[in-house]
C-alpha cells in the first residue's frame, strides 16, 4: 500500500515530536527515514502503525484515511506489520507457530493457516526451520521470522524500527542483503527507520532526512548525497567540508566559483546568484592536480581505512581542514598540489 502523510503533528508536552510532516511513499517502495536519536523517527512509525494518535493532519494507507481530526483507525485494521528491534517473538512457540499466530487469532481455518505459513516461510527462506524455537536461531533468522509474520497477517505495509541496531557489524551487512531480498520477494511497501546513514544508502529507493520533528529533504540516495538542500543535510549525509566561495558566473545547472585563487566549475541548484556562497566538497571531489591548474595544500594528518587513506589538508584562506582520499600515505607536513573535480553550491 502507498503511504501519504499530510501536515501531521504530534507533541509530548512542550516537545513537538512531529512538526507538520508531509510524505508520499509509493506502493512497493523501500523508503528509509534517517535521522539522529530523538528526531521523531519512531513516533512517525508508530503514528503510521496506529500505535500513536496524531493531533492534526492526515495519514492515508493505500489512499484510505486511517488518521485525521477526530478519526483514528485501530492498528489491527490498518494491514500494517511492525518489526521492532527486539523482533517480539513468542519464545515458547516454534517458528511456524509464531508465523501462524496472527492468522489463528483472526479465526482462519487450520488448512488455510498451514498453507499461508508454508508460503511465508518459503518467501523468507526458512522452510527447514519451521519447527525450531526462536532461541535456536541466529539473530538474522529471528528477524526473518518477524518478517514472515508480517507477511502472514496480510500486511500491505511493513514498518521496521531500527531492526538492525542490535546486530554486530558483520551480521548487519549480511542482513542488509536479506532485507533487500525480502523486499523484492514480498513486494510490500517498506518503511525503514534508522540513524545509520550507511544502512539507509544501501537499502533505500528513497531517503527522508528527519531533524527535530521535521523532514529536511526526501530524495533518492544519490541525489541526497550529491545535492543536499541545506547545511544540516550536507553535514549529516556522508563526509563533507563546507567552504566559503564567491560565485562569479552562473549557467543552467553549473556555476563558476572562486576558490584558492582558481576559478572552478561546479554544480549548483536553480536560483543560484552571483556573490558569496557555500561550496560542498566531498572527499572524492579533491584530486591531485597532475599539471592542471591547482592550489597548494599541506597535509595535517592521515587515517588508514583499509586500502586507502583519508587525508586531511590545510588550505590557505580556509579555516578548516579539507578531507580527501589517496591510495598512498602522505607524510604530515607534505605539500600537495590539488584540483577540485566536482562540487555543489548549497542553496541559500
Amino acid at each position: 500500500m502507498s503511504i501519504q502523510l499530510a501536515s501531521v503533528s504530534k507533541s509530548f508536552g512542550i516537545h513537538k515530536a512531529l512538526n507538520n510532516v508531509s510524505l508520499s511513499i509509493e506502493d512497493g517502495m523501500f523508503f528509509v527515514v534517517l535521522g539522529p536519536s530523538g528526531c521523531g523517527k519512531s513516533t512517525l512509525l508508530r503514528a503510521i502503525a496506529g500505535l500513536e494518535p496524531i493531533e492534526k493532519g492526515e495519514i492515508r494507507l493505500g489512499g484510505v484515511p486511517v488518521a485525521r481530526d477526530g478519526f483514528h483507525l485501530a492498528p489491527e485494521d490498518r494491514r500494517v506489520g511492525v518489526v521492532f528491534q527486539s523482533y517480539a517473538l513468542w519464545p515458547h512457540m516454534s517458528v511456524a507457530g509464531n508465523v501462524a499466530f496472527p492468522l489463528e487469532t483472526a479465526g482462519k481455518r487450520r488448512a488455510d493457516v498451514s498453507a499461508r505459513v508454508a508460503e511465508c516461510l518459503e518467501t523468507v527462506a526458512l522452510t527447514p526451520y519451521g519447527q525450531r524455537k526462536p532461541a535456536e536461531l541466529s539473530g538474522g533468522q529471528r528477524q526473518r521470522v518477524a518478517l514472515a509474520r508480517c507477511l502472514a497477517q496480510g500486511a500491505g505495509t511493513v514498518l521496521m524500527d531500527e531492526p538492525l541496531a542490535n546486530l554486530d557489524p558483520h551480521l548487519r551487512s549480511s542482513m542488509e542483503e536479506e532485507l533487500a531480498a525480502f523486499h523484492r520477494a514480498s513486494g510490500a511497501t517498506t518503511l525503514f527507520i534508522t540513524h545509520d546513514q550507511r544502512e539507509a544508502m544501501a537499502l533505500a529507493d528513497k531517503v527522508a532526512v528527519m531533524w527535530d520533528g521535521e523532514i529536511l529533504q526526501a530524495d533518492d540516495p544519490d541525489t541526497l548525497y550529491r545535492r543536499p538542500v541545506s547545511r544540516k543535510v550536507a553535514g549529516f549525509i556522508g563526509r563533507s567540508t563546507l567552504v566559503p566561495v564567491v560565485v562569479e558566473q552562473v549557467e543552467e545547472g553549473s556555476a563558476l566559483v572562486k576558490f584558492g585563487g582558481l576559478s572552478v566549475e561546479v554544480d549548483c541548484p536553480s536560483g543560484t546568484a552571483a556573490g558569496p556562497a557555500t561550496l560542498l566538497l566531498r572527499p572524492e571531489h579533491l584530486v591531485p592536480a597532475k599539471g592542471a591548474p591547482g592550489f597548494d595544500a599541506r597535509v595535517e594528518r592521515t587515517i588508514y581505512r583499509g586500502g586507502y587513506w583519508e587525508v586531511f589538508v590545510a588550505v590557505e584562506s580556509v579555516d578548516q581542514p579539507l578531507m580527501m582520499v589517496l591510495s598512498r600515505r602522505p607524510e604530515a607536513g607534505e605539500m600537495l598540489r590539488l584540483a577540485i573535480l566536482h562540487g555543489w553550491v548549497l542553496p541559500d
